[in-house]
Parts: structure tokens; sequence; C-alpha cells
């Protein structure tokens, strides 16, 4: 299992001067490497693709990148399911062509993270291999969680456990002589068994994973599953959500495969390890736990850096809904001296220009995929879309961006069957239509072969017909576009430090209306669906053009207006 971590040979390995705490405000950009560029023309995106594409972010006015996994993998669950977490897979390009990446990067102000995926691997993964190989109660099997089965002959799982993707989260394996022999748990996919973090070989193994990237130079983590490494003792049954999601009878702090106790044990572990490398490197946790003040304790003072909302994320267009969240998450993040983060959309949810689209909420479905014949209201959403943008970029604390968003792109509803690849549609059978739809590869310029994805014409995924209006050489000639929208409200929040500012809520006489200020400037966001009063002396930004007419503002949108000096606003 050992690693080698020295510094790459063909490069400086040194990130850029470090900021003091640059992500308590950064603006972080996701790449989903599939889809994002494609260098080389065979249809799936690439990190030739990403290097070459790296000045157009820099550009928009983001700090940082986070890349999704680009390791060797088998691809069963777009590469969640890592076979070798120390290389590049082929698909992808090369270790010299991530480091060009991390070069191209730190030569144009951005910091690069990236994905790490600790909690299972892919089966494909040597360790794996080796513990299938190896007898019960061996070192290798102790690096997974292998349990004999219940029933006369074992014949029954360990615990009623359920996958994420559907059916058991356990999967009996043939033993090396024929015979059927001990189950192994998967959260996820048969293909991805879950580590076991209660085997020193699985922490001195990551801890040498951390080293080698960090030699290569990344600024950071973002942790996959980060609550679900440490199991409860003894793997009792369960009989709620796959998820840990509370359901009647089954709170979600009970769920004993998430956010147990020891866990918080790895990061501290993990903090200590980054700061030896400097100041400057992070580590932002996947941990979908609720409620808030859960989700902060990983956040604590030597533990991770920033831990992502997702209550913010899953928040309705609701103005009291949004203010609860809002507070609950600067209260809650703001109580351990950590920043909030700030998410709408990312490679595992409908785009927010189209949850914002439905016409009735109950189609929501977990947020795993709308149907074709989902009612939806697209203008409406594209206003939403727009106006909860505005809205974010004010808040302080640190920002979430999903590629394609700035484009203001819509989720595919109409892929084939045939040609989904996310294994919630391929394991239920077609009953959960997955997220292919937010994965779909991003349009560049209107008039090239796939829209500029790259010169061939081929897409992994298939992009729609539509694609043209939302491409990024149209839009950069559009004062107006949602590209326009976004680069304007990025440096505008740089240039007034809103990210680093506070925020103070100002009375308004509509409940659907939020109204606060952070720093010089008054944000005032109007979710009703009639125009509300909004006077100010100056409008700095407005989420569509002419949002603010006549003293007035339009249903769905937002404005920031600079604050009268002193305020003089009403609190509320």
């Amino acid at each position: 299992m050992a690693i080698d971590v020295a510094p790459r040979a063909d490069g400086p390995a040194d990130t850029p001067v470090p900021q003091r705490d640059w992500w308590r405000d950064a603006v972080v950009y996701q790449v989903y490497p599939r889809s994002f560029a494609d260098g080389d023309g065979d249809g799936t995106g690439d990190l030739m693709g990403i290097g070459d594409r790296l000045p157009a972010l820099a550009e928009l006015g983001v700090d940082a990148v986070w890349l999704s996994p680009f390791y060797p993998s088998p691809q069963r669950d777009g590469g969640y399911d890592v076979s070798d977490y120390c290389d590049v897979d082929p698909a992808f390009g090369t270790l010299a062509d991530l480091d060009r990446v991390v070069d191209v990067a730190h030569a144009h102000g951005l910091r690069v993270i990236i994905d790490l995926v600790p909690n299972h691997c892919s089966s494909d993964h040597p360790m794996f291999r080796a513990a299938l190989a190896a007898p019960p109660d061996s070192r290798e099997r102790a690096r997974f969680h292998f349990r004999d089965g219940r029933g006369e002959h074992g014949e029954l799982p360990p615990n009623d456990w359920q996958s994420h993707f559907g059916g058991s989260a356990w999967t009996r394996v043939t033993e090396p002589d024929g015979r059927p022999g001990q189950w192994y748990l998967h959260l996820f996919d048969p293909t991805q068994p879950d580590f076991n973090w209660d085997s020193e070989d699985v922490l001195t193994f990551f801890d040498e994973v951390l080293d080698f990237w960090l030699a290569r130079g990344v600024d950071g983590f973002r942790v996959d599953v980060a609550h679900a490494l440490v199991k409860a003792p003894g793997l009792p049954d369960w009989g709620g959500r796959a998820d840990g999601a509370s359901s009647p009878g089954f709170p979600g702090h009970e769920a004993p495969m998430f956010d147990q106790p020891g866990v918080h044990a790895v990061y501290e572990r993990w903090r200590e390890r980054l700061e030896r490398w400097g100041p400057d490197r992070i580590l932002c946790a996947e941990a979908n736990v609720a409620p808030l003040e859960r989700a902060a304790k990983w956040v604590r003072p030597r533990e991770m850096h920033q831990a992502f909302n997702f209550a913010y994320l899953h928040a309705p267009w609701d103005a009291v809904a949004l203010r609860r969240v809002i507070d609950e998450s600067l209260a809650a993040f703001g109580g351990v001296g950590a920043p909030s983060t700030w998410v709408l959309s990312n490679h595992d949810v409908v785009r927010h220009a189209t949850r914002f689209a439905l016409v009735d909420a109950a189609h929501v479905a977990h947020g795993h995929g709308f149907r074709a014949d989902t009612p939806l209201d697209p203008e409406r959403g594209e206003r939403r879309a727009r106006a909860a943008t505005a809205l974010m970029l004010a808040l302080p604390g640190a920002v979430y961006l999903y590629q394609g968003e700035e484009l203001g792109l819509p989720e595919v509803l109409d892929i084939p069957d045939d040609q989904r690849h996310d294994p919630y549609f391929l394991r239920s059978g077609g009953a959960v239509v997955g997220r292919d739809g937010c994965r779909v590869p991003i349009p560049w310029e209107a008039h090239a072969p796939a829209y500029g994805f790259n010169g061939s014409g081929s897409s992994w995924l298939p992009q729609p017909a539509q694609w043209a209006r939302y491409a990024r050489d149209v839009q950069g000639a559009e004062p107006t576009s949602t590209l326009a929208l976004y680069t304007h409200a990025l440096a505008t929040r740089k240039v007034l430090g809103l990210g680093a500012g506070s925020l103070r809520w100002v009375r308004a006489d509509e409940p659907a209306v939020l109204a606060f200020v952070n720093g010089e400037v008054l944000v005032v966001a109007n979710l009703s669906d009639h125009p509300v009063p909004a006077e100010a002396d100056e409008i700095v930004l407005e989420s569509v053009p002419g949002a603010v007419s006549d003293g007035l503002l339009a249903p769905d949108a937002t404005a920031w207006f600079r604050a009268p000096a002193g305020t003089g606003l009403t609190e509320g």
C-alpha cells in the first residue's frame, strides 16, 4: 500500500502565496470532468480539455476549482468507484495532464480542490481483491466490513441495511474454494465496498493518499460521503431510510451508518496532516446530516474548514423557509467559528433552473431526476434561478457553483433510456430517473461540433438541440445574459467584500420579500407573484434587466442597492 509522495519532478509543487483563510469567502466552481471539456474528441471530457478552458473560469471570477473524481475507475458510479487513488484514469488523461491543470489554475489565480472518496472504493481495487482472496478474520478482510450471514446457512444478510441505489446493502461472496461465503457491506452499489475505518491499515493508506496529492500541489479535498466512514459498533439493524434521513419512528440522528462520533477523530487526524503542508490547504465535507447544528460539528476547530449546506440546497423558493435556513446556517456555523457555505446545484441534484420551474412541488423525487412529462414553467424557472443566484451571492460565507449554472442550463429530461448511465436508473429498472440530466456536457460555442465540448461532435450523453442558445460564446456577447449576471455579481461581490461581510435583516412589509444589508449593499428579493415597493438611490445589480421600475421590484427578482449611509433602515 505504499504511495510515492515525492513532489513531481517536472514542475513546481508550490502553491501561490497563501492568503489568510482564503476559503472563508471563496467561490468554488465544480467541474464534472466527463462533461466539462473534451480535449481529445472521444466524447468524454478530460483533463486536457479542463486545462484549456480554465482561463474562462478565471474570467468568470471564481476563486477555486473543484474537480469531481478523475481516478482510475470502472465508472459504474461516475468515477465514485475508485480503483486507484493515486493515478488518473486513461479516459481523463495522465498525471502530467493533472499537473498541467494545477499549474494553469495557479497561474490564473485559481486554487484546485479534488474529490476524495474515503467511504468506499471500487470492487476492482487491489485491497478489495486481496480481501476476496483472503480467509475470514484475515487482516485483508478487516479493511472492509465482512460478516457472516444470518440464517441457518448464513443465507441472509448480516443486518437489514439498504443500499442508496436500492436493494440490500450486503452482497455475499463466493469463497476461493467455491463455497458461498461471507457478506460485505456497500452503502451504495455492490461494486463499491465500504472501507472499515477501525482498521489501522485504512487510516495509514489514506494518510499516504493525502500526502500524494498535496505533494502535487492541490489545495484541498472535497470529501465524499464524509459522514459515513464510521459505523455504529455491531452494525445494528436500522428500519429507517437508506440515506439516514428522518422518517416516522426513525430519527436521522439514530442512523447507525452515519454521523457516528468516531468519524471526527479521522478528520482531526487529516486536519493536522494538511497543516504540515501549510495553512492554506483545506477540507470540505459532504456531510448530509440534519439539523444544521449537527452539520456544524464537522467544521469545529481542528476538524474541517467547510461543510456543504444541504439545508440551503434543498430549501424551496419561499421567503419564510429561506430566511429560516439562512439564520440557522449563520448561527450554527458561526457558533463554531466557521463560515457557512451556499449552494444551489451540483452533480447529484436536478439543476435549480428546473427545480424552480416546477408547477407542482409534489413532483420532486428526492432530487434524483424529473421525468420528461413533469409539468414545468421554464420561463419562471429561469427568472427564479437568476433571482436565487443574486440572493445567494450577496450572502456572507463561501459559495459553490456547479458547471453550467452560470449559463442558466436547465436539467435535460428527455435522455433515452438506453443512453442513461446513472446506477439510480439502472438498479431501479428505470423507476428512479437518476442524475444524468444534470451531467450532460455543457455548451461552449453555439455553432461548433458538440457545442464546443470537443471538435468531433461526439458526446457521452446526448446534448439537446436547444443547447445552442445557452452556449458561452452567445451569452458572452449578450450584456443581459445569465453569464453576464454571474460575472457582474461575482466581481461586485469581491469588490464590496460581501463574502467576508455580515448580514442584518431589514423589515419588509411583504411576507414574501427578503431584505438585508451586507456592508454597503441593501439586498431585496421578491419571492411573490406581484411587484413590491423597492426604492433606493442607486441600483448595483438586478437579477433580470428592468427588475426595478418606477420604484417597484418585479416578481421573482432580486436587486442590490447601494445602502443608504448609516442605513436608516428598520431592522426586522
